[in-house]
């Protein structure tokens, strides 16, 4: 599980970058900030299992 953490946190490293290049309001920067919304909410869900095992 804890591997996990190590590409859903590049992923939302990556995404908040990108999300940089693109105007608010636009197509795309919309895209990124719903994608890093979701990758947040996997990291949390994932923090959350490490801890009920561990």
């Amino acid at each position: 599980m804890i591997e996990a953490l190590r590409p859903v946190s590049s992923i939302i490293s990556k995404c908040e970058k990108a999300q940089l290049k693109f105007a608010e309001g636009t197509s795309h920067h919309t895209r990124f900030k719903n994608m890093i919304k979701a990758m947040y909410i996997s990291k949390l869900l994932i923090t959350d299992e490490i801890s009920k095992i561990g």
